[in-house]
């Protein structure tokens, strides 16, 4: 049973930095969207998304659990914010901040994590989890080299920050009900409805060049269906704040894709922070995880599982 847990825990933890780091080596791919419309974009890459994890689960003979009444508002706030917003606060915070700061500020998400996910269930922050997650804000500060800001630049920021957080902090409670990927999907076809609503008043709809649509398709297929997948299993097996501290490796992923790109080049700082990061990541993975823990009373649940 020891070594069962231990292989899981193990698993989760791979699924969690593979998450990270393909967001984190996507922000190239992303670019390529620069110039298609924002809403109708993220429409198509979550239908996309939420097309690939509908086959999934029909391949493996399940079916789309139906989310109950508690369920829709943790959904809808994770699609508007977490999912939605979170693109936009990055696009129009890198037009009044260096892509440092606001990386920089992004970096602090960990911490955020380790603090408010255990006070929102009602118990004190884990001490690996909260060291690991400074020892990773300092590594992330360090890599990204800071930068400057002007004008809202800093508000942008704070909210890209915010909804980052959102989109583990809103999910830590439905995974919990619905499984993860039924969560990912449901966020997935969400997006995709009220991204294509608004993008047909704001923004409108165009044929993707080439170059857009296999952007598009990779973002569809590889960091919405299989990263929203694979994160989600990571935090409802380690717990969303010990999970967190797995998001510092989100810039060393962006880093080395930059480096493998001739982007930029490898220098003595920025490796200085890679290695902090990842020893935060160490740090703040130790102790017991969330399936570790005895289990909740919940009276909710029952009541939750009837609606559906």
């Amino acid at each position: 049973m020891r070594t069962a847990t231990m292989r899981s825990t193990k698993s989760a933890i791979a699924a969690g930095a593979l998450t990270s780091v393909i967001v984190g080596a996507s922000v190239p791919v992303t670019g390529m969207l620069q110039g298609y419309p924002l809403l109708t974009g993220q429409a198509m890459r979550y239908g996309l998304g939420a097309l690939v994890l509908l086959g999934w689960i029909a391949l493996r003979g399940g079916r789309l659990p139906v989310p109950g009444r508690r369920d829709w508002p943790a959904l809808i706030g994770l699609v508007t914010t977490g999912m939605l917003g979170f693109t936009a606060c990055v696009l129009y915070a890198q037009r009044y901040a260096e892509p440092g700061f606001v990386a920089a500020v992004l970096g602090a998400s960990p911490l955020v994590l380790a603090l408010a996910v255990p006070l929102v269930a009602g118990r004190k922050p884990a001490v690996p989890a909260v060291v690991g997650a400074v020892v990773v804000v300092g590594g992330v500060v360090v890599l990204s080299g800071g930068g400057s800001w002007h004008g809202p630049g800093l508000v942008l920021a704070l909210s890209t920050m915010a909804a980052e957080v959102s989109f583990t902090l809103f999910a830590v409670g439905v995974v919990r009900r619905l499984g993860g990927v039924a969560v990912a999907t449901w966020c997935c076809l969400i997006a995709a409805v009220v991204g294509g609503v608004l993008g047909t008043v704001f923004g409108g709809w165009q044929v993707p060049t080439v170059r857009e649509g296999v952007a598009l398709v990779v973002l569809g297929v590889v960091l919405t269906a299989l990263a929203f997948g694979l994160w989600y299993f990571a935090v409802a097996r380690l717990g969303a704040d010990r999970a967190g501290v797995l998001i510092g490796l989100m810039p060393v992923a962006g880093l080395g894709a930059s480096v493998a790109l001739g982007a930029q080049e490898l220098t003595a700082v920025a490796l200085l922070g890679a290695v902090a990061v990842a020893c935060g990541c160490v740090i703040g993975l130790r102790g017991r995880t969330a399936a570790d823990r005895p289990p909740q009373a919940d009276p909710n649940v029952r009541l939750a599982r009837s609606e559906r």
